[in-house]
This record gives structure tokens, sequence and C-alpha cells, in this order.
């Protein structure tokens, strides 16, 4: 992360991305969320930070819609593909993406693919971009 962008929404979708990442393996969402947060601050080891309240609905939201978010991907995608084929990283860009969309209303929708675009190129390849473009695309309200 550079220091430019540090508590900026596109470094907290980052954080909220790497947050539910790492809760596909167990573990609680808000322990998830605070590690995520702090993970590359430097900071002393008895000092806990308070999480963005931004951080805290995107995460807990794709939580507490998980069941839903995934059923109405699913129903997007192409014929013999299913939510078990996708890989973790674009199952959670997905899922952010499409809790975006469906539940903040102040963030237009184009903004919340732009984003998740950006972060699909930073941790998968420029396939797997295109592919959660094409998906989060057809959500997109004009």
């Amino acid at each position: 992360m550079t220091k430019v962008f540090i508590d900026s929404r596109r470094d907290l979708r980052e954080r909220a991305f790497q947050a539910l990442f790492s809760l596909e393996f167990g573990g609680e969402a808000l322990t998830a969320t605070q590690f995520a947060y702090e993970y590359d601050k430097n900071l002393p080891e008895d000092q806990v930070l308070d999480i963005p309240l931004f951080l805290l609905n995107l995460v807990n939201g794709v939580c507490s819609h998980k069941t839903e978010l995934d059923s109405v991907i699913e129903s997007k995608l192409k014929a013999g593909w299913s939510l078990s084929r996708l890989t973790l990283t674009d199952k959670n860009l997905l899922r952010l993406g499409l809790y975006e969309i469906n539940y903040f209303d102040e963030t237009p929708d184009r903004v919340a693919v732009n984003e998740i675009i950006e972060i699909a190129k930073k941790y998968s390849d420029d396939t797997s971009a295109k592919f959660v473009n094409g998906l989060l695309s057809q959500f997109v309200q004009n």
C-alpha cells in the first residue's frame, strides 16, 4: 500500500477484500478486518486502531449477505459454471463488488465496478479483471 492512499476508499476496499479472502479459511469477521486494517501500519504491539466504518460495513455486509450474493452471482455464470469453479480471489471480488452495487447508495455503480477491477488487476491477472468486469457490469444501473 502506498502512503498516499492509506484509508482512502480504494485502500479500505482492498483491505475488505483481504479480510474476506482470509475468512475463506476460517476465523471471525472482526478479527480478520482488524488484522487487514492494521497489517502494514507498523504499530506498537499494544496499539489498536479504530476500524473505519466503511471497511466494517463492507466486510460485515458481504458476510451477512453471502448466500444471497452467491446465488445472484451463480445465476449470471455461463452454463456449466458454478461458484465452486471460481478462484477464491474472483469469488470474493465479485461478492464485494456486488454488495457495494446493491447496498451502497452513496457509491455510484460504475465506481464500485471500476474499483473492484483495479483490485482484481493487483491480486489476479487481466483475464480475471475482464471476467469480474463482465459479470459485475450486468448489475450496473444507467
